[in-house]
């Protein structure tokens, strides 16, 4: 049975959904998020362990003897400030549900109900994970190195995530990478500061910054082979405090986004000579740090293929997306496929309400689709312990 079908349980998803969209909380900060969850899953009378990566949660249920599978949601929220207007808005200033986390745990918690009810249809183990901190503080790494999979077995690991760019109902995954590794860099360029009359007697660290700016493009164009997908983008500049002193210093800040281990593992050695040689051209010095961050999301292809026959049987033959364009956004669902083979899916949602897609501060998750994640994750389970 689809849980469309179960009217009492989509409207519960909507009202949970709803109500943890009121009460956003962001990086290992989830404390009421936390005691929320942990209290649904205890009334479906699971076993409900707490405090993995700080507020994690993974919960149990077990049906006799057969395999083990991890299903996860991200639970945290943004450091924005909610414009979305809707009656559920936020009620923590500054902070909201951005990015659709909070429709993620509706549906997990949703497939956890129906399955605990239905335990008929499936044998064996279900690890439904709430993972904190997905937003740049990687608590999906920290789950791991904290023993999730030691402590909670399981053969393979699933997650999800609502892609607003894609029609509300349509499910999208793909084998290898569907989500790119994020870097960050920030080069502190130094320069002699002087009059702003008179230029020649200093070395202008705002002309340096601008000339790497421009270099840096070079490595995507010109560095590494264009079929391999580079961005390197610069999203800050800092120097300077009034208009007629060059300043000693500029701090430019920017991410670097790849699919490749390979290309990864060579980027922060090409910045680093192209930031030298523009900094040597003008006599200027520099700083560089690099702080690599989240892999690159990599689906393992067989149990891509079992998610797509899970999502078939939920969709249809017409909704299901197998060649997705990857995004280069980053996930730190990485981890969990570093450490055991699985697969990350897109679940449509069409841009609505408001039209507006992830990180926007007008989002607000198309409850809509709530039956159809909740749906897949109960398909999946029946497809593999079934």
């Amino acid at each position: 049975m689809k849980i469309s079908q179960a009217h009492s349980l989509v409207q519960e998803m909507t009202n949970w959904r709803r109500h943890l969209h009121q009460y956003p909380e962001t990086a290992f900060e989830e404390i009421l998020t936390q005691e929320f969850v942990a209290a649904r899953l205890k009334e479906f009378g699971l076993e409900v362990y707490e405090g993995l990566a700080k507020t994690g949660i993974v919960a149990t249920l077990r049906n006799g003897e057969g395999g083990a599978i991890a299903l996860r949601a991200d639970m945290d929220a943004l450091d924005m400030v909610e414009q979305s207007n809707v009656p559920h808005c936020s009620r923590h200033d500054g902070k909201m549900h951005g990015c659709g986390h909070d429709g993620h745990m509706a549906m997990l918690l949703g497939a956890a109900k129906y399955l605990s009810e239905n335990k008929e249809t499936f044998s064996g183990t279900v690890h439904f994970v709430f993972q904190p901190a997905e937003e740049n503080q990687g608590g999906g790494r920290v789950m791991v190195e904290e023993g999730l999979f030691e402590k909670f077995p399981a053969d393979a690991v699933f997650g999800m995530h609502n892609w607003p760019e894609l029609p509300a109902g349509t499910m999208a995954m793909k084998p290898g990478p569907l989500m790119a590794a994020c870097d960050a860099m920030e080069v502190r360029i130094k320069g002699v500061g002087c009059h702003g009359a008179m230029p020649h007697l200093g070395i202008d660290p705002v002309v340096v910054a601008s000339e790497l700016v421009l270099a840096l493009q070079t490595i995507s164009s010109r560095v590494v082979n264009p079929q391999d997908a580079v961005v390197v983008s610069i999203t800050q500049i800092n120097g300077g405090h009034t208009w007629n002193v060059i300043p000693q210093e500029v701090v430019l800040r920017g991410t670097i986004r790849s699919f490749d281990t390979g290309v990864q593992a060579k980027l922060e050695e090409t910045i680093n000579r192209i930031t030298k040689g523009v900094c040597l051209t003008h006599g200027a010095s520099y700083e560089l740090d690099y702080i690599a961050g989240y892999p690159a999301t990599v689906n393992d292809a067989s149990q891509t293929e079992v998610a797509k026959r899970a999502a078939l049987k939920v969709v249809g033959q017409n909704h299901v997306i197998t060649d997705p364009t990857p995004s280069m956004g980053a996930e730190d669902f990485a981890y969990m496929l570093q450490a055991k083979p699985g697969c990350y899916v897109w679940l449509g949602t069409g841009g609505i309400p408001g039209g507006c897609l992830l990180h926007n501060p007008g989002f607000d998750f198309n409850d809509d689709v709530l039956h159809i994640g909740a749906s897949y994750w109960v398909s999946l389970v029946e497809e593999i312990l079934g």
